[in-house]
């Protein structure tokens, strides 16, 4: 595991591969991170001396990240429930197999992986936390399959809104910016740190200082951990890129939007949808969900402060959202009533 987590988790973890078969690849196997994994399918004690089950939290990273960077929110979320991170397939550490160029397929297919590595797990429910791209997975998940899904909690999720048809006359981009962004728009997003070479780890810290920033506290005398981390992340064969790209109409937008596919959502799944007040992404799908889902449970919170990496910029606000998101939706033997926040 990596030093990040070895510095600073108080809470006990293992991190091994779990073996998924052949979804994309053969022999696909999914690096896997536990916490508190004693607790999968036991129970503690209510307040009202009942007996609660506690629901496992899953958590699913945005692209070129992997599960290393939940590390500030791996104790908090794990104080009374297991708590599983994974690198997605194509992803982190694990298998990197070659995904379809069709969006939907590949969609499909990141999605499978998720359902596949759950009945590897036994995990009979869960609740699926999904930050940027792996919310818009995370989501298509719990469309595909309600039954297993107790919360849905997308963290500035990537791919919602639909893209506007005026979207170049919005922006007034110049020219030249369009004809580069034409010229390097068959390659995947991260690209240029592979076509650095041994120059990556380097370029990613010159580039985003402000994500190794987020992680500097962590490791204080040894910050070069974190990009060596988000740079072995996405060194690799770019697989999952790949997929991500055949899925993403610009950068910013997918080519099958999720935010009108959540009609399709059972009604009696809750959603959390956590933004930060600073971040690119657009809000605003957020309410959209919200009028498509009347009558669900809907909660929609703006963290204060925060940018898209919305867990690391203000984690203390945000475990405190997912706590209270997962606590909403543990078994008990008083019913909740179900209303939009």
């Amino acid at each position: 595991m990596l030093k990040l987590e070895k510095k600073d988790l108080k809470t006990a973890y293992r991190g091994w591969y779990v073996d998924i078969g052949s979804v994309v690849g053969e022999g696909d196997r999914v690096w896997t991170v536990s916490l508190n994994q004693a607790q999968a399918g036991g129970a503690s004690e209510g307040g009202n001396g009942t007996r609660q089950q506690r629901v496992p939290l899953v958590l699913l990273h945005g692209l070129g990240s992997g599960s290393a960077l939940w590390v500030l929110n791996f104790d908090a979320l794990a104080v009374s429930r297991p708590v599983y991170a994974i690198d997605l397939l194509g992803f982190g550490r694990s298998s990197r197999p070659v995904f379809s160029s069709d969006s939907v397929e590949a969609e499909n297919q990141l999605v499978q992986s998720v359902e596949e590595w759950r009945r590897e797990m036994q995990l009979d429910s869960m609740i699926l936390l999904g930050h940027s791209m792996g919310g818009f997975l995370a989501a298509s998940y719990a469309i595909r399959y309600p039954q297993r899904i107790k919360h849905l909690i997308l963290a500035d999720p990537w791919g919602f809104p639909e893209k506007p048809d005026d979207l170049q006359r919005r922006t007034a981009v110049p020219l030249w910016v369009q004809a580069i962004a034409y010229l390097v728009q068959p390659l995947n997003p991260l690209w240029a740190v592979r076509f650095a070479g041994p120059f990556g780890q380097w370029l990613i810290q010159k580039t985003r200082p402000d994500l190794v920033s987020k992680f500097s506290h962590v490791v204080p005398n040894d910050e070069q951990i974190i990009s060596q981390y988000i740079y072995q992340c996405n060194v690799q064969n770019p697989t999952g890129e790949s997929a991500f790209h055949a899925m993403m109409s610009g950068f910013g937008w997918a080519k099958n939007p999720m935010a009108p596919r959540m009609e399709s959502l059972s009604k009696d799944v809750p959603v959390t949808l956590l933004y930060g007040s600073r971040s690119w992404v657009d809000n605003t799908a957020g309410e959209e969900i919200r009028k498509r889902r009347a009558g669900s449970y809907v909660n929609v919170q703006v963290i204060s402060g925060a940018g898209h990496h919305v867990y690391a910029d203000k984690s203390e606000a945000f475990n405190k959202h997912v706590v209270e998101a997962c606590e909403y939706s543990d078994p008990s033997v008083t019913s909740k009533t179900v209303a939009n926040r």
